[in-house]
């Protein structure tokens, strides 16, 4: 199985590390060439926009939307963000793979980052190991709306903070920032299904 980790920008190297203690050595990817080799991708957080732009770039942006047709994407916060098919606070581009709407930033400035810990669904403790989990938001956007067979894993505040749908799966904060690997486990556990 090969997992790439966007890599042009956002703390790339902790999901990498986070792949690792997993037994899955992670493929740093930086052009759109390098997609068509992998069974999965992680998007991380960093900025939405400056993503966008460096997706433009490089040329991946459209080659993004076809991986998303068919492979499986990890996104957290900026990356969740970009996985949305509805983005507000400004409206921005998007790789529309999932159906979430997102409102970017909704928790705040950076001073309003927070550590908090929450249970999760019991659609998650079903597929993983139970108990609390430890979730760090970072300028993090709230997912407004879920929508079609999107379905929510963990909620913080009434507010879904991770969902999934189909082969793809979204975090508003940072699970790569945890000592937790239940998340990342959750996704490798997706790519294993038929």
């Amino acid at each position: 199985m090969k997992i790439g980790v966007f890599a042009l920008q956002g703390d790339f190297e902790r999901h990498g590390e986070m792949l690792r203690q997993l037994g899955v050595e992670p493929v740093y990817v930086n052009r759109a060439a390098q997609l068509a080799d992998l069974d999965a991708l992680v998007l991380p957080g960093g900025e939405s926009s400056t993503m966008v732009k460096l997706l433009d770039d490089e040329k991946m942006f459209d080659p993004l939307v076809e991986f998303a047709k068919t492979k499986s994407i990890f996104g957290t916060c900026a990356g969740t963000i970009l996985l949305a098919s509805g983005v507000t606070a400004p409206v921005q581009r998007s790789l529309q793979a999932m159906d979430i709407s997102v409102e970017r930033n909704a928790y705040g400035r950076q001073v309003d980052s927070s550590i908090r810990r929450v249970m999760p669904e019991q659609a998650f403790e079903e597929r993983t190991s139970p108990g609390e989990l430890e979730v760090v938001f970072i300028r993090a956007p709230i997912i407004r709306q879920v929508r079609g067979d999107a379905r929510v894993l963990v909620s913080f505040d009434s507010q879904p903070i991770l969902v999934e749908q189909g082969r793809h799966l979204a975090a508003t904060f940072h699970p790569e920032l945890t000592n937790d690997t239940r998340i990342h486990e959750l996704f490798l556990a997706k790519l294993r299904q038929p």
